[in-house]
Parts: structure tokens; C-alpha cells; sequence
């Protein structure tokens, strides 16, 4: 079988400047809250959300399981696309952990922010999701980052057109400089 790999094998260089992480938290509408089961299976479920002081912040139920699961242990995933409602084009996904929030004054900031950030322009509409969160089990979740894991779709377009400076590649991350050149090693392929 002949070597038919391209250069897009090697996607550590395409990561994401803080700066465009930022902007993609605050503009996407959804995200994937990923733990793991008492059985140790990996879940995940979509949750709208709050990027706020460079932490996210959701809610759900006090009994559901992925509170129980989170108790248990609190690192969790949370991953974010571009393609969900924000201009960046690319992917974020971020270790982190989890705290629990049940307070007033959480709730009430929280809330707001979420209620407004789902009903833009519609105070009718914001209230009412505000009215609508404001429930008796209900707890709120901020997980702080401990590390991302990104891909900066422009940043790869660019390179592909011969556009992108060596200088604004990142570097290239163990998987790509290490593990791919083991595993071509052990198919009888030679190293990039």
C-alpha cells in the first residue's frame, strides 16, 4: 500500500490563541458537558451555557445522574464547536474542574446572563426562560479550565493555501511529533 498521508495528518499546529478561544466561548449558543460514569463510561449531553470570567457556567437538575456522577468526580469535558452559533471556525475542547453552585446570588447573576444570552432582544422571552430556570432543584455548575485541546480551522485553510507564516503555526503537540511517527513506523511508513 503506498503512502497516500498528507500534511492535514498533522493538526496539534492549527491550536487556537486565547484570544479566539475567548471570542468562540462567548459566541457559541451550545456545548457538550462530558463526565464519567460510576461505571466509568464516558457521557456527554448538550447544555446551553454562560462563558464567564474565563470559566463555564451551566445548570440542570439536582437529580439527574451527571450530578451524582460529578460529586463522585469532578473532572469533567466540555467542548465547543464553531459551527454552534459563533463565527470562529474551529473546535474547542476543555479539561476542567467542576464545582457546585446552589446559592442566591449565583443563581441570580446566572440566570440573567443565561436567559439573556438565549433570548437576545426579546425581554418577554428573557423573562420568561428566567422564570423558567428558577426552580427549587435546580444547581448550576462552573468548571474552570485546567487545559484546552483546540483546532483553528482558519489557521489550517490558510496553510492549505500556502498563506499561513511559520510563525503563527503552534507546536506540534507529542501525538503529532511523537506518536504519529511511531505508529507510520509500525505501518512501514516513513516519518514526517
Amino acid at each position: 500500500m503506498s503512502d497516500t498521508s498528507h500534511d492535514h495528518e498533522i493538526v496539534s499546529i492549527y491550536a487556537m490563541s486565547e484570544d479566539r478561544i475567548d471570542r468562540l466561548m462567548h459566541e457559541a449558543g451550545e456545548c457538550v458537558l462530558m463526565w464519567a460514569t460510576r461505571e466509568g463510561w464516558p457521557v456527554g449531553v448538550i447544555h446551553a451555557y454562560v462563558w464567564h470570567e474565563g470559566r463555564v457556567w451551566l445548570t440542570f437538575a439536582a437529580h439527574r445522574h451527571r450530578a451524582a456522577a460529578i460529586r463522585r468526580d469532578n473532572r469533567v469535558s466540555v467542548s465547543v464547536s464553531g459551527t454552534a452559533g459563533s463565527r470562529v471556525a474551529g473546535a474547542a475542547t476543555m479539561k476542567g474542574l467542576a464545582t457546585f453552585h446552589e446559592d442566591d446570588s449565583t443563581k441570580a447573576w446566572f440566570y440573567r446572563a443565561l436567559a439573556a444570552k438565549l433570548n437576545p432582544g426579546d425581554q418577554q422571552g428573557e423573562d420568561a426562560f428566567y422564570r423558567l430556570l428558577d426552580s427549587p432543584l435546580r444547581v448550576i455548575l462552573e468548571i474552570e479550565p485546567v487545559k484546552w485541546i483546540t483546532y483553528d480551522a482558519e489557521k489550517a485553510a490558510r496553510d492549505m493555501r500556502g498563506e499561513l507564516p511559520e510563525s503563527e503555526k503552534s507546536p506540534r503537540l507529542e501525538a503529532d511529533a511523537v506518536r504519529m511517527n511511531r505508529e507510520r513506523e509500525r505501518r512501514g511508513l516513513p516519518p514526517r
